[in-house]
Protein backbone atom coordinates (compact mmCIF):
# COMPACT_ATOMS: atom_id res chain seq x y z
CA UNK A 1 0.00 0.00 0.00
CA UNK A 2 0.74 3.67 -0.05
CA UNK A 3 0.92 6.46 2.18
CA UNK A 4 -0.04 10.17 1.65
CA UNK A 5 1.63 13.25 2.53
CA UNK A 6 -0.16 16.86 1.77
CA UNK A 7 1.51 20.01 2.19
CA UNK A 8 -0.89 23.07 2.83
CA UNK A 9 -1.25 26.75 4.00
CA UNK A 10 -4.56 28.45 3.68
CA UNK A 11 -6.00 25.40 1.31
CA UNK A 12 -9.41 25.37 2.07
CA UNK A 13 -10.84 26.04 -1.04
CA UNK A 14 -8.96 22.93 -2.83
CA UNK A 15 -8.24 20.52 0.46
CA UNK A 16 -11.48 18.82 0.23
CA UNK A 17 -11.54 17.66 -3.50
CA UNK A 18 -8.18 16.67 -2.71
CA UNK A 19 -9.00 14.67 0.25
CA UNK A 20 -12.46 13.73 -1.29
CA UNK A 21 -10.06 11.36 -3.79
CA UNK A 22 -8.05 9.52 -1.44
CA UNK A 23 -10.98 7.33 0.43
CA UNK A 24 -8.50 4.26 -0.92
CA UNK A 25 -5.93 5.70 1.52
CA UNK A 26 -5.88 4.69 5.33
CA UNK A 27 -2.51 6.76 5.73
CA UNK A 28 -3.06 10.36 4.77
CA UNK A 29 -0.85 12.89 7.12
CA UNK A 30 -1.26 16.64 6.30
CA UNK A 31 1.83 18.88 7.04
CA UNK A 32 0.92 22.11 7.65
CA UNK A 33 2.88 25.41 7.84
CA UNK A 34 0.88 27.90 9.56
CA UNK A 35 -2.78 28.44 7.91
CA UNK A 36 -5.07 30.36 9.50
CA UNK A 37 -7.82 29.80 7.26
CA UNK A 38 -10.24 26.55 7.84
CA UNK A 39 -7.42 24.50 6.31
CA UNK A 40 -6.82 22.74 9.35
CA UNK A 41 -10.41 22.38 10.73
CA UNK A 42 -11.29 21.07 6.90
CA UNK A 43 -8.29 18.56 7.88
CA UNK A 44 -9.80 17.36 11.43
CA UNK A 45 -12.89 16.29 9.59
CA UNK A 46 -11.24 13.41 7.73
CA UNK A 47 -9.47 10.84 8.60
CA UNK A 48 -5.91 11.93 8.38
CA UNK A 49 -2.73 12.89 10.64
CA UNK A 50 -2.28 16.74 11.10
CA UNK A 51 1.60 17.56 11.42
CA UNK A 52 2.89 21.01 11.75
CA UNK A 53 6.21 22.84 10.31
CA UNK A 54 7.19 26.50 9.61
CA UNK A 55 8.01 26.52 5.67
CA UNK A 56 11.48 27.16 4.15
CA UNK A 57 11.11 26.02 1.17
CA UNK A 58 10.02 22.99 -0.81
CA UNK A 59 12.94 20.77 -0.71
CA UNK A 60 13.50 21.40 2.65
CA UNK A 61 9.59 20.82 3.89
CA UNK A 62 9.69 17.30 1.91
CA UNK A 63 12.81 16.46 3.51
CA UNK A 64 11.42 17.35 7.07
CA UNK A 65 8.63 15.60 6.44
CA UNK A 66 10.27 12.07 5.24
CA UNK A 67 12.32 12.95 8.45
CA UNK A 68 9.41 13.42 11.37
CA UNK A 69 6.22 11.59 9.98
CA UNK A 70 6.48 7.97 10.43
CA UNK A 71 4.06 6.74 8.03
CA UNK A 72 2.60 3.29 7.74
CA UNK A 73 3.97 2.27 4.42
CA UNK A 74 7.59 2.30 2.94
CA UNK A 75 6.11 3.58 -0.46
CA UNK A 76 4.74 6.74 0.02
CA UNK A 77 2.65 9.93 -2.93
CA UNK A 78 3.65 13.55 -2.28
CA UNK A 79 0.50 15.99 -3.51
CA UNK A 80 -0.36 19.45 -3.04
CA UNK A 81 -3.74 20.49 -2.15
CA UNK A 82 -4.60 21.74 -5.61
CA UNK A 83 -3.93 18.47 -7.17
CA UNK A 84 -6.35 15.45 -7.12
CA UNK A 85 -5.46 12.05 -8.02
CA UNK A 86 -7.83 10.05 -10.75
CA UNK A 87 -8.79 6.18 -10.69
CA UNK A 88 -6.91 5.72 -13.36
CA UNK A 89 -3.49 7.03 -11.45
CA UNK A 90 -4.31 4.99 -8.89
CA UNK A 91 -4.58 1.53 -10.31
CA UNK A 92 -1.04 2.31 -11.89
CA UNK A 93 0.82 3.63 -8.44
CA UNK A 94 -0.95 0.82 -6.79
CA UNK A 95 0.04 -1.81 -9.54
CA UNK A 96 3.53 0.07 -10.95
CA UNK A 97 4.72 -0.12 -6.65
CA UNK A 98 3.82 -3.70 -5.79
CA UNK A 99 5.46 -4.97 -8.63
CA UNK A 100 8.94 -2.40 -8.55
CA UNK A 101 12.11 -4.21 -8.29
CA UNK A 102 14.02 -3.49 -4.64
CA UNK A 103 16.69 -1.37 -7.23
CA UNK A 104 13.85 1.25 -7.73
CA UNK A 105 13.90 4.24 -5.48
CA UNK A 106 10.76 5.90 -7.24
CA UNK A 107 9.12 7.01 -9.58
CA UNK A 108 8.22 10.38 -11.68
CA UNK A 109 4.56 11.41 -11.96
CA UNK A 110 2.62 13.80 -14.18
CA UNK A 111 -0.19 15.88 -14.74
CA UNK A 112 -2.79 17.52 -16.52
CA UNK A 113 -2.84 21.22 -16.14
CA UNK A 114 -6.57 22.52 -15.72
CA UNK A 115 -8.09 25.40 -16.62
CA UNK A 116 -11.82 25.95 -15.95
CA UNK A 117 -12.72 22.05 -16.81
CA UNK A 118 -10.36 22.50 -20.17
CA UNK A 119 -7.24 20.44 -20.15
CA UNK A 120 -4.14 22.22 -21.59
CA UNK A 121 -2.67 19.46 -22.87
CA UNK A 122 -0.34 21.10 -25.72
CA UNK A 123 -0.07 24.55 -24.06
CA UNK A 124 1.50 23.16 -21.06
CA UNK A 125 4.20 20.97 -22.45
CA UNK A 126 2.94 17.65 -21.01
CA UNK A 127 4.24 15.15 -19.90
CA UNK A 128 6.00 17.74 -17.19
CA UNK A 129 7.28 15.34 -14.94
CA UNK A 130 7.38 15.83 -11.23
CA UNK A 131 9.10 13.57 -8.40
CA UNK A 132 6.31 12.74 -6.00
CA UNK A 133 6.26 9.08 -5.25
CA UNK A 134 9.20 7.48 -3.67
CA UNK A 135 10.14 4.68 -1.65
CA UNK A 136 10.96 5.72 2.28
CA UNK A 137 14.87 6.14 3.23
CA UNK A 138 15.88 5.81 -0.39
CA UNK A 139 15.58 9.64 -1.78
CA UNK A 140 16.00 13.04 -0.64
CA UNK A 141 14.91 16.05 -2.08
CA UNK A 142 16.80 19.22 -3.18
CA UNK A 143 15.58 22.67 -3.68
CA UNK A 144 14.80 23.87 -7.98
CA UNK A 145 13.93 27.49 -8.40
CA UNK A 146 10.66 27.97 -6.73
CA UNK A 147 10.00 24.16 -6.54
CA UNK A 148 12.00 21.27 -5.47
CA UNK A 149 13.19 18.28 -7.63
CA UNK A 150 14.89 14.93 -6.52
CA UNK A 151 18.34 14.97 -4.75
CA UNK A 152 20.43 11.88 -3.38
CA UNK A 153 18.76 8.82 -4.64
CA UNK A 154 19.98 5.29 -4.04
CA UNK A 155 18.53 3.19 -6.70
CA UNK A 156 17.07 3.96 -10.08
CA UNK A 157 13.76 6.03 -10.80
CA UNK A 158 11.22 4.79 -12.92
CA UNK A 159 7.72 6.56 -14.67
CA UNK A 160 4.14 6.35 -13.71
CA UNK A 161 2.84 7.76 -16.84
CA UNK A 162 -1.01 7.75 -15.91
CA UNK A 163 -1.56 11.34 -15.32
CA UNK A 164 -3.20 12.80 -12.12
CA UNK A 165 -5.14 16.81 -12.18
CA UNK A 166 -2.93 19.86 -11.44
CA UNK A 167 -6.12 22.70 -10.70
CA UNK A 168 -3.29 25.13 -10.68
CA UNK A 169 -5.77 28.05 -11.20
CA UNK A 170 -8.44 27.35 -9.03
CA UNK A 171 -8.14 30.03 -6.61
CA UNK A 172 -8.33 32.65 -9.77
CA UNK A 173 -6.01 34.61 -11.82
CA UNK A 174 -5.44 37.50 -9.32
CA UNK A 175 -3.87 34.68 -6.61
CA UNK A 176 -2.00 33.09 -9.52
CA UNK A 177 -0.46 36.35 -10.21
CA UNK A 178 0.74 36.94 -6.49
CA UNK A 179 2.37 33.42 -6.61
CA UNK A 180 4.03 33.59 -9.78
CA UNK A 181 5.50 37.22 -8.53
CA UNK A 182 6.74 35.21 -5.97
CA UNK A 183 8.14 32.66 -7.84
CA UNK A 184 9.59 34.52 -10.48
CA UNK A 185 11.91 35.96 -8.05
CA UNK A 186 13.25 32.46 -6.76
CA UNK A 187 13.60 31.74 -10.44
CA UNK A 188 15.67 34.51 -11.48
CA UNK A 189 18.00 33.76 -8.48
CA UNK A 190 17.99 30.09 -9.62
CA UNK A 191 18.99 30.46 -13.31
CA UNK A 192 21.79 33.49 -12.81
CA UNK A 193 23.14 31.03 -10.21
CA UNK A 194 23.00 27.80 -12.68
CA UNK A 195 25.80 26.43 -13.83
CA UNK A 196 24.04 23.95 -15.77
CA UNK A 197 26.59 23.02 -18.72
CA UNK A 198 24.71 23.28 -22.55
CA UNK A 199 24.93 19.98 -23.57
CA UNK A 200 22.80 19.18 -20.36
CA UNK A 201 19.94 20.21 -22.77
CA UNK A 202 20.62 17.53 -24.70
CA UNK A 203 19.88 14.45 -21.71
CA UNK A 204 17.31 12.32 -21.52
CA UNK A 205 16.74 12.74 -17.83
CA UNK A 206 14.29 15.40 -17.77
CA UNK A 207 15.23 16.50 -14.08
CA UNK A 208 18.84 17.21 -15.82
CA UNK A 209 17.29 18.87 -19.09
CA UNK A 210 15.15 21.24 -17.86
CA UNK A 211 17.40 23.12 -15.00
CA UNK A 212 19.99 23.67 -18.32
CA UNK A 213 16.75 24.56 -20.79
CA UNK A 214 16.06 27.34 -18.20
CA UNK A 215 19.31 28.34 -17.68
CA UNK A 216 19.97 28.79 -21.40
CA UNK A 217 16.81 29.87 -23.53
CA UNK A 218 16.27 32.37 -20.74
CA UNK A 219 19.53 33.70 -22.35
CA UNK A 220 18.16 34.18 -25.83
CA UNK A 221 16.58 37.86 -26.94
CA UNK A 222 12.88 38.01 -26.98
CA UNK A 223 12.70 34.95 -24.90
CA UNK A 224 9.13 35.55 -23.86
CA UNK A 225 7.72 36.18 -26.83
CA UNK A 226 9.46 33.12 -28.22
CA UNK A 227 7.94 30.66 -25.47
CA UNK A 228 4.72 32.06 -26.56
CA UNK A 229 5.51 31.27 -30.07
CA UNK A 230 6.67 27.99 -29.20
CA UNK A 231 3.51 27.00 -26.72
CA UNK A 232 0.65 28.50 -28.76
CA UNK A 233 1.88 27.59 -32.24
CA UNK A 234 4.63 25.00 -32.52
CA UNK A 235 2.88 22.81 -29.98
CA UNK A 236 -0.47 23.32 -31.21
CA UNK A 237 -2.07 25.38 -27.71
CA UNK A 238 -4.49 27.35 -30.05
CA UNK A 239 -6.66 24.06 -30.39
CA UNK A 240 -7.42 24.70 -26.47
CA UNK A 241 -8.83 27.93 -27.71
CA UNK A 242 -9.13 31.15 -25.65
CA UNK A 243 -8.23 28.73 -22.31
CA UNK A 244 -4.61 28.14 -24.34
CA UNK A 245 -4.29 31.81 -25.42
CA UNK A 246 -4.77 33.00 -21.81
CA UNK A 247 -2.17 30.58 -20.40
CA UNK A 248 0.27 30.89 -23.20
CA UNK A 249 0.14 35.12 -22.59
CA UNK A 250 0.54 34.72 -18.99
CA UNK A 251 3.34 32.12 -19.13
CA UNK A 252 5.19 34.36 -21.48
CA UNK A 253 4.66 36.96 -19.06
CA UNK A 254 6.10 35.12 -16.48
CA UNK A 255 9.00 34.67 -18.15
CA UNK A 256 9.16 38.65 -18.66
CA UNK A 257 9.16 39.06 -15.07
CA UNK A 258 11.82 36.50 -14.33
CA UNK A 259 14.64 38.12 -17.00
CA UNK A 260 13.84 41.44 -15.40
CA UNK A 261 14.67 40.28 -11.96
CA UNK A 262 17.75 38.85 -13.58
CA UNK A 263 18.57 42.03 -14.58
CA UNK A 264 17.40 43.55 -11.13
CA UNK A 265 19.54 40.95 -9.29
CA UNK A 266 22.76 41.98 -11.93
CA UNK A 267 22.41 45.53 -11.25
CA UNK A 268 21.99 45.47 -7.16
CA UNK A 269 25.60 43.02 -7.73
CA UNK A 270 27.22 45.43 -9.29
CA UNK A 271 26.38 48.70 -7.63
CA UNK A 272 26.52 47.03 -4.34
CA UNK A 273 30.40 46.18 -5.74
CA UNK A 274 31.30 49.61 -6.81
CA UNK A 275 29.88 50.96 -3.20
CA UNK A 276 32.68 48.47 -1.87
CA UNK A 277 35.59 49.81 -3.79
CA UNK A 278 34.74 53.54 -2.88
Amino acid sequence: MISIIILTLNEEQDLPICLDALGWCDDIHLLDSGSTDNTLAIAESYSLTLHYNAFSSFGQQRNHALDAIATKYDWILFLDADEVVTPAFVTAIKTQTAAADEAVAGFYCCWKMMLNGRWLKHCDNFPKWQFRLLRRGRVRFTDFGHGQKEGEIDGVLEYIKEPYLHFSFSKGWTEWFARHNKYSSQEAKSRLESNAPFKDIFASNTSQRNPALKAWLVKIPGWPFLRFLQAYFLNLGFLEGKHGYTYCVNMAFYEHLIKIKMKEIKYQSITKEKQTLL
